[in-house]
């Protein structure tokens, strides 16, 4: 036996018997019960790194093993080859995506090969190919004919470098994780999936995942987060519009002494707009739009809020309040407005110590007197109400409901569930990823392309623009079509599926 393993003739030897013999193609096979083995599908950067060593090993070990031990294997491969990295290198090097994309997979390819890894490459999927997106497409209509599929107005996360709107995860510390361009916030029309109508189905599932390390289903839980609360209405006194609160301490209403509302809140422009309060809304705003989701939700950050010029009146005794914006308030959490409580919540309490509100107690507990001077956090626990008019004396327990009935009765409030969970936005101003398959008619509206029109190919011919823009939009060819339902000139949806629509 040789001293050293000759892996080249060795394994080159057994990699070329698998691949004449099929050993991997998979068949149907009644009498063997069936195992699906799946490895996250590599993006075709260009060449693996050792991180897909050591996932595809792993997913090949337990494939293997679970074929001894007699199971009919399905182990495929694919290609998640949509994507802004394609892109990129189309406008950096003049290469069209789609031979940057070709040429990285088949390099890929030899390497995944080399691997000797027990893929049925019959089974190869491509995510940028027609016969793969033609079914993203379709699950698209699915979506829209349920009404899960939708458009509107958002604040996004929007890379001037790319010119596109960007995930949570593909920003940096402020910056695209691509091109390193520090990211804005912009308003734009765009697709959603309204993942949230399952956000209740989605927790009690939880409880079926038992192999689920625990400390994973907290973190799912908390992801999803839902909380069992209470909707308010306050209403402006400058202008009577109406801003809705959520919150779960309806019992704390009467010790409101400040409304925050998120800077990308429409409301703020309407109130700031020619007045001597604008300049400086609009310098903490671009100061805020500096700072990533993840860092204006987190406890480490520096709470900051400014004053608007407007009141807004507290539905449960009339009292007029001020109304700011701060850093730590996010639109799209809840209503984008929260009510500040500082005697019983904590960030409330060092907030309006920073800002120097007022601070009113309306829960005391039981055993003692809680005195203002004496405070040096907010009181958070159960107890009796004060300075809360008519409901003086109960629990605060017993509050929440009864006080949340009585504003229901003058409209101004309502038992609610919010769930921290929000809606899917897909949309990309991007030309490599599926296109959505929607078309506008000025007679129609917005129509879904017909199922027996699918897939709705992407143009070969392209020119981008130095800017990052997509060129779809400048496309007449791809822009330009006829509506399905009453024939006249109509005109296609230009934006893009997120490419993690394919390869979900």
């Amino acid at each position: 036996m040789n001293e050293r393993y000759d892996f080249a003739s060795i394994e080159s030897k057994w990699q070329t018997k698998w691949s004449e013999e099929k050993t991997y193609k998979v068949t149907e096979d009644k009498t063997k019960p069936k195992y699906y083995c799946l490895e996250m599908f590599p993006y075709p950067s260009g060449n693996l790194h050792m991180g897909h060593v050591r996932n595809y090993s792993i997913g090949d070990v337990v494939a293997r093993f679970k074929t001894m031990h007699g199971y009919n294997v399905l182990h495929p491969i694919g290609w998640d080859s949509f994507g802004l990295p394609a892109e990129n290198a189309a406008i950096k090097h003049k290469t069209p995506p789609a031979k940057w994309t070709v040429e990285n997979i088949a390099n890929m390819n030899r390497q995944l090969h080399s691997m000797g890894l027990s893929y049925d490459w019959d089974r190869e999927v491509t995510t940028c190919l027609p016969d793969y997106y033609k079914w993203t497409q379709w699950f698209f209509l699915q979506f829209y004919k349920k009404g899960l599929a939708y458009k509107k107005g958002a604040s996004v996360n929007w890379c001037p470098g790319c010119q596109t709107v960007l995930a949570n995860e593909q920003v940096v510390e402020g910056q695209c994780e691509r091109c390193d361009s520090v990211v804005e916030k912009k308003s734009l029309e765009q697709w959603f999936f309204k993942i949230t109508d399952y956000a209740d189905r989605l927790l009690k599932d939880l409880d079926k995942l038992g192999g689920w390390p625990n400390k994973v289903r907290i973190m799912q839980e908390n992801w999803i987060g839902r909380s069992e609360g209470a909707l308010l209405r306050f209403n402006v006194q400058e202008t009577g519009d109406t801003v809705e609160v959520f919150t779960t301490r309806p019992d704390t209403v009467f010790g409101v002494s400040y409304l925050v509302l998120a800077p990308e809140h429409p409301l703020v422009q309407k109130l700031v707009a020619g007045t001597a309060y604008e300049a400086d809304v609009d310098a903490f705003i671009k100061e805020v739009q500096q700072l990533s989701e993840v860092d204006r939700s987190s406890t480490e950050l520096e709470k900051k809020g400014l004053y608007i010029g407007a009141h807004a009146i507290n539905p449960a005794n009339g009292q007029a309040v001020p109304v700011l914006i701060g850093n730590y308030v996010i639109y799209e959490y809840g209503t984008g407005a929260v009510m500040g409580v500082p005697a019983h919540d904590e960030r409330d309490f060092f907030f309006a110590k920073k800002y120097d509100l007022p601070i009113t107690i309306v829960v005391q507990p039981e055993e003692k007197e809680l005195r203002l001077e004496d405070m040096e956090a907010a009181y958070t626990e159960s107890g009796i109400m004060v300075n809360s008019g008519r409901f003086d004396g109960m629990k605060n327990t017993d509050a929440k409901r009864a006080i949340v009935d009585d504003l229901a009765e003058k409209g101004n409030g309502e038992l609610k569930v919010n769930f921290r969970l929000r809606d899917w936005l897909i949309s990309r101003q991007r030309f490599w990823g599926a296109p959505i398959p929607i078309i506008y008619c000025d007679h129609c509206g917005t129509v879904p392309v017909p199922e027996d029109q699918l897939p709705v190919l992407l143009p070969q011919d392209v020119d981008f623009k130095p800017s990052g823009e997509s060129p779809l939009k400048y496309m007449d060819e791809f822009v330009n079509t006829t509506c399905p339902i009453c024939g006249r000139p109509a005109r296609r949806e230009t934006d893009t599926m997120d490419t993690f629509v394919c390869s979900s």
